[in-house]
């Protein structure tokens, strides 16, 4: 046999794994970030480090003392008022220094009428005792009284220098001229509407079923001057 040569073996490409690989550390490591977040974030919660706990160490409340009532309560209005309060600079714009805030006052209006200073001329009786005259005075109106969970500021706008003010001060923002003012609104309104004359009828109802009750058979219940 002739001698012959053979050609030498090619041998494979060496794979290039390198960009791969870090690829697949780099997606690893956010994965694993993202687990430490999502961790730490269930942990926060869960620990609440800066939670706040209400503690009530507030004394028992004491009675002073007790007033016999001699009124009878006929009606009650139920009131909603918008009170919207601006308060501007003299020589400022609005938006340095300066307030609007729409608050919202509900409450209610009690009317009544007071059987503690009627006398004996109040009533007469005939003598048969079959007829009765009654001379009531007419309704007053109660204070209003306002409901604490449905009053509520609605919104406000402050200038910067009122923003700086309450941030830097310790003292929540004063509301108490926001709840005068939704009472005066719900008086008047009150004052203005049928609540008055409602609270007469129905005091007077309740006054002739009393006396018919009593065996009274011709009853006249008449209002005295309004006040």
């Amino acid at each position: 046999m002739t001698g012959q040569t053979r050609a030498p073996l090619a041998h494979p490409a060496p794979v290039r794994r390198g960009p791969r690989r870090a690829w697949r550390w780099l997606a690893g490591l956010l994965f694993a970030a993202l687990l430490l977040v999502v961790g730490g974030r269930l942990a926060w919660t869960w620990l609440d480090p800066f939670g706040e706990q209400n503690i009530d160490r507030s004394q028992p409340a004491l009675l002073q003392s007790i007033q016999n009532m001699s009124r009878y309560q006929a009606a009650t209005g139920n009131f909603q008022v918008i009170v919207d309060l601006e308060k501007d600079a003299a020589f400022l714009p609005d938006a340095v220094k300066g307030t609007r805030t729409l608050f919202v006052g509900a409450g209610t209006v009690d009317a009544y009428v007071e059987f503690g200073g009627l006398t004996g001329e109040a009533i007469t009786v005939s003598e048969d005792r079959k007829s009765v005259t009654v001379t009531l005075p007419h309704a007053a109106l109660e204070k209003p009284s306002l409901d604490n969970s449905r009053s509520y500021v609605y919104a406000q706008e402050r200038g910067l220098i009122d923003r700086a003010q309450d941030f830097l001060s310790s003292n929540p923002p004063d509301q108490k001229e926001l709840y005068l003012l939704a009472e005066k609104k719900i008086t008047e309104a009150a004052t203005a509407s049928d609540l008055r004359n409602r609270a007469d009828q129905n005091t007077k109802a309740a006054v002739e079923g009393m006396l018919k009750a009593l065996g009274f058979t011709d009853i006249t219940v008449k209002f005295g001057p309004q006040p």
